[in-house]
């Protein structure tokens, strides 16, 4: 079977291509084109230089592993190895998604003049068949992991949080909320923030009521009794939102709290509560958001 360099070169260029954009676009990664043709350059070489001079050492599954980090690398410049990780199993996933995807279109259109040679697909089939596989493995590939997502029900991002403060336990239920990443600045103590009505009967009122005054040094409607007890308890945490870039919580640390997740119970050591002045939910289905992290 004749095999062109340069129609070899082409497919695996355009294939490297949109795998690594499909994985850009499942990890919602900032797309940069020429990082993109880079890497899937690379990729192309890699195969051009294996088919022609017979390295053996380039089939050696530690060769393509290094292949596709460095492609990952070129692609997502991942700061911290957790980054590379994630972006490694994503870019592999897509690609096992893909490469089933594509040599599935390809075998039925031209099945009887395709082989596999060490890991390579060689054939007798026009660039419209690759383009068609091309195009069916990329709608597979984002149709599955978006399946994938919509699979995790509201019910999963849910838990039931215990917290005991001023030696009372409150129980509420909270929502995993991925983007909450606030820690109090000094001790760096995770925050689950709370809407006030939770605390209600735990804090005095007049300390929930008047979160905006006291992160003000308003004090004049708060009895001199309940200062002396209660402000050197509070902490002022500052974060940032859409919509308010500046923005202060008052807050108090937890005596305990217990995070119950279906079957999973864990004890966190530190919390400290955000004292949020108004609804987090419209339909009251969560009343605290708990971060990720703490989980």
């Amino acid at each position: 079977m004749t095999v062109y360099i340069d129609v070899l070169f082409l497919e695996n260029l355009i294939l490297n291509s949109i795998i690594l954009y499909a994985t850009a676009i499942i990890s919602k990664a900032k797309i940069q084109h020429l990082r993109i043709l880079c890497a899937s350059i690379l990729g192309a070489f890699y195969v051009i230089i294996y088919y022609v001079f017979k390295i053996k050492v380039y089939t050696n599954i530690i060769a393509k592993l290094f292949l596709a980090i460095c492609m990952i690398y070129i692609v997502f410049r991942p700061k911290k190895p957790k980054d590379l990780f994630k972006y490694s199993m994503l870019f592999f996933l897509v690609s096992f998604v893909f490469g089933g995807a594509s040599l599935g279109v390809i075998y039925i259109v031209n099945s009887n003049n395709v082989i596999i040679k060490n890991g390579m697909i060689l054939g007798k089939y026009t660039i419209n068949t690759i383009m068609f596989g091309v195009i069916i493995a990329f709608i597979v590939c984002i149709l599955s992991f978006k399946l994938v997502r919509t699979r995790f029900t509201k019910q999963d991002m849910f838990c039931d949080l215990k917290i005991k403060v001023e030696g009372k336990e409150i129980k509420t239920k909270a929502m995993i909320d991925t983007g909450n990443l606030l820690k109090e600045p000094i001790t760096n103590i995770p925050v689950v923030v709370v809407e006030y009505t939770v605390l209600e009967g735990v804090l005095p009122k007049e300390v929930l009521h008047s979160t905006e005054n006291i992160l003000g040094g308003d004090l004049e409607n708060i009895p001199i009794e309940i200062q002396k007890k209660y402000l050197s308890k509070l902490k002022v945490i500052p974060f940032s939102s859409l919509g308010k870039q500046n923005g202060m919580l008052l807050g108090i640390k937890a005596d305990s709290s217990k995070v119950v997740y279906g079957e999973i119970e864990k004890d966190i050591d530190s919390l400290i509560i955000g004292i949020y002045n108004k609804k987090l939910s419209k339909k009251g289905d969560y009343r605290a958001l708990l971060g990720i992290e703490v989980l």
